[in-house]
C-alpha cells in the first residue's frame, strides 16, 4: 500500500449505492473500510485488495465506536468517511406507526448521529478530513405516504446543514449527498413509477465525483428531478399542497 493513498469509511456498504460507492473508490486506488450488518456481503466485497470488511450495526453506538477504533489500528489515518446507512419499508408508511418510524429514525437519522460523532474528535484534531452524509430528495419536502423516511432524511438534512459551519472552524469538509431513484433493494419496494430511475453504478460516478472533484456541498441527481423538487421547496404551502395533491390523483 502507498503511503500516499487515500482512505475512506463507507456504511450501508452491503447493497445498493453504499456498495457501489464502495467498488468505485477501490476501482480509484482509495483504500476502503466498508461496515454494514450483513457480514457476508461484506466479505464478497473484501475479495477485491482495496476493500476491507467491518460489520456494524449502526444504531449500536458502543459498537460504532470500537469499529472505528478498529479501522483506524488497520488504517492508521482516515480521509473520508461516507455515512450511507439507511432503511425504509414503503408499506409501513402509509399509516403513522410510532414503533416503525422510531425504528426508521434510529437508523437512518440517529445511527448517522453516532458515526458522526464518533469520528468527530479525530476529524477535529487532525484538523482536516470530509464527513458526506447520504440524506434524499425525500428531505425536501413533505411528500405521500412518507410518515417515517422523509422525516428521517429531512433531520438528517438539517443536521448536515448545522454541523457544517463547526466543523469548517477545523477545517472539516461536510457534505450532503440527495439522490433521486436509484435502483436498489429499497426502492425496489415501491409500487409506483419512478421518474429518472438510475443505477448504482451512475449513482457511484456522480457521487465519486461530487466528493473528489469538487467542493459542493450537497450532491444531488439527477437533475432533471431534483431541480425540480428544488422547485418545489421554495413554493409557497397553498401552491405546493395544490400541485401534490393534483398530481398524487392522477
Amino acid at each position: 500500500m502507498s503511503e500516499n493513498q487515500k482512505k475512506i469509511w463507507i456504511t450501508g456498504a452491503s447493497s445498493g449505492i453504499g456498495k457501489a460507492v464502495a467498488e468505485k473508490f477501490a476501482r480509484e486506488g482509495w483504500k476502503v473500510a466498508v461496515s454494514a450488518r450483513r457480514k457476508e456481503l461484506l466479505e464478497l466485497l473484501a475479495k477485491n485488495e482495496n476493500i476491507f470488511s467491518f460489520p456494524l450495526d449502526v444504531t449500536d453506538r458502543n459498537q460504532i465506536k470500537k469499529v472505528f477504533k478498529d479501522i483506524l489500528e488497520e488504517f492508521n489515518d482516515l480521509d473520508l468517511c461516507f455515512f450511507s446507512s439507511g432503511t425504509y419499508e414503503p408499506k409501513d408508511e402509509q399509516s403513522i406507526d410510532p414503533d416503525k418510524i422510531k425504528n426508521v429514525m434510529k437508523v437512518n437519522f440517529l445511527g448517522v448521529i453516532d458515526c458522526v460523532k464518533a469520528v468527530e474528535d479525530y476529524f477535529k484534531n487532525r484538523r482536516s478530513g470530509h464527513i458526506s452524509i447520504v440524506s434524499s430528495i425525500a428531505g425536501y419536502r413533505g411528500l405521500p405516504n412518507s410518515s417515517g423516511y422523509g422525516p428521517s432524511k429531512a433531520a438528517l438534512t438539517n443536521f448536515g446543514e448545522s454541523i457544517y459551519f463547526d466543523f469548517k472552524k477545523f477545517g472539516i469538509r461536510v457534505s450532503m449527498v440527495s439522490p433521486g431513484f436509484i435502483k436498489t433493494p429499497l426502492t425496489d419496494k415501491n409500487e409506483f413509477p419512478m421518474p429518472f430511475l438510475k443505477t448504482p453504478d451512475y449513482a457511484a460516478e456522480k457521487i465519486f465525483n461530487g466528493l473528489v472533484k469538487s467542493k459542493s456541498f450537497e450532491i444531488h441527481f439527477p437533475k432533471g428531478l431534483t431541480l425540480t423538487l428544488k422547485f418545489l421547496r421554495i413554493l409557497p404551502y397553498s401552491l405546493y399542497l395544490f400541485l401534490v395533491d393534483k398530481l398524487v390523483k392522477r
